[in-house]
């Protein structure tokens, strides 16, 4: 039994009741909407030997980067490898594979070259842009999707999709303009494209611009956040949007509402509270017992050491509660994390162990170990994952240790990196200003 889904690809296993479970869930995922793992689960309860069904599973599983998502994506993948499939099925599960044993690039090169042969497997592309982005490959962040798009048009399901990730690429390769350009046009066709807010958002972000960020979000602020599970990171955007205008309390106050209200322990919304809470901190504002609470829920995963870029921001946590044991429990993990032979062994090798030490560095008042640190790895952070705007906070807490560190000539040159990237920036020039009334040695 074979159908075909909206764009033409074989789906085997699937019928029209599947197929049209399998089409929710696809849309659920592109626009980051209501719970894409209870429709597919329908899916497959509806046609058991529906091969892709138990693929996507298995992907939503994975690039969550939940330590407990690998076993359930393991056992979708025997699932579906026991099912007939096609070449480009039979492909999917091999790149899910790879990526369910910490195979990133494999995995990436697999989805590229299925997403080449098939311009219009949306699922390949979006996997493969989740996973660009997991790596920190800003260049394939654009060209996996600019390669298809020739191939598709508006009247095409998903397209707004396509845009949202051509955009964030753009974002990534520094031409804001372009980026911003087609995250509203993805906006525009689909406004529940959370994906195509967000690559806007981070288009404003990286020009400094913070009041047209601000208004940015809020103009759809009853439309991106309704059933998304990706609001928590669009909300960190417009709290970030608040510290660089200076409004400090208005972030605080986005941060014991939406972002950590909830107290989630949603790992990828566990790192959008450590990281507003870490450059609230950076800011000296007083925190209370919001740490503590943030630490407990990280505690539950401090011994995965499955991805170091999350390794870094439970660190956060546990220096700002002052959790030396659960601090020791992180560093053990990357101890067994590097000693595997995958990606995640380079991840927290080249990038992941030295900002987790620095972090911790930071926060126990060694300044000039920090600044060390943290300047041995800023120009190749981007191995261990994340975006420009979430990587800034490498250069805020760099710039911070310079500064406490009594490195004033350092600290004056990134100062002025900051004000040039970002000349209309409350921070950039209160950084200037402390530094210029430093000492200077003579």
């Amino acid at each position: 039994m074979t159908a075909r889904d909206d764009l033409g690809l074989h789906l085997t296993g699937a019928d029209a009741k599947s197929r049209e479970a399998y089409a929710r869930a696809l849309r659920q995922f592109q626009c980051y909407i209501g719970d894409p793992v209870a429709s597919i689960n329908g899916a497959i309860a509806e046609s058991p030997g529906f091969t892709m069904a138990h693929v996507f599973k298995a992907y939503m599983h994975l690039l969550g980067t939940e330590p407990a998502g690998f076993a359930v994506a393991r056992e979708c993948l025997a699932s579906a490898s026991a099912l007939k499939a096609d070449a480009r099925e039979a492909a999917h599960i091999a790149a899910a594979d790879a990526l369910a044993n910490s195979r990133w690039h494999e995995a990436s090169r697999r989805l590229e070259d299925i997403a080449i042969a098939e311009p219009l497997d949306i699922l390949a592309l979006q996997a493969g842009h989740g996973i660009d982005f997991f790596t920190g490959h800003a260049r394939m962040l654009r060209d996996r999707i600019a390669r298809a798009l020739p191939a598709w048009d508006t009247s095409m399901p998903g397209y707004h999709a396509l845009l949202g990730m051509h955009a964030f690429g753009l974002e990534e390769m520094g031409d804001y303009a372009q980026a911003e350009r087609q995250g509203r046009a993805g906006v525009a066709l689909e406004p529940r494209d959370g994906w195509a807010w967000h690559a806007v958002a981070h288009a404003l972000e990286m020009q400094g611009r913070f009041q047209d960020g601000i208004a940015w979000l809020e103009s759809g602020r009853e439309i991106w956040p309704r059933e998304s599970f990706f609001a928590v990171h669009n909300w960190w955007h417009l709290a970030v949007y608040h510290l660089e205008a200076g409004d400090l309390h208005a972030a605080l106050s986005l941060f014991d509402g939406p972002i950590n209200g909830a107290r989630s322990t949603v790992i990828l919304e566990m790192i959008d509270a450590s990281a507003m809470l870490w450059r609230l901190h950076l800011r000296g504002v007083e925190l209370g017992t919001r740490w503590n609470a943030l630490a407990d829920n990280w505690s539950t995963v401090a011994d995965a050491g499955n991805y170091a870029f999350n390794d870094a921001h439970a660190m956060m946590a546990f220096v700002g509660a002052g959790r030396r044991d659960d601090q020791a429990r992180v560093l053990a993990a990357q101890d067994r994390a590097m000693a595997r032979d995958d990606d995640n062994a380079a991840f927290t090798r080249e990038v992941g162990r030295p900002v987790t030490l620095a972090i911790q560095a930071f926060g126990r008042g060694h300044w000039a170990e920090a600044f060390d640190r943290l300047r041995g790895v800023r120009s190749i952070a981007a191995r261990f994952g994340g975006s420009h705007a979430q990587r800034d906070l490498i250069d805020l807490t760099m710039l911070e240790a310079a500064i406490r560190a009594g490195e004033a000539n350092f600290a004056d040159a990134l100062a002025a990196e900051r004000l040039a990237a970002k000349p209309a920036s409350p921070p950039a020039r209160l950084f200037a200003e402390r530094i210029a009334a430093m000492p200077r040695p003579r």
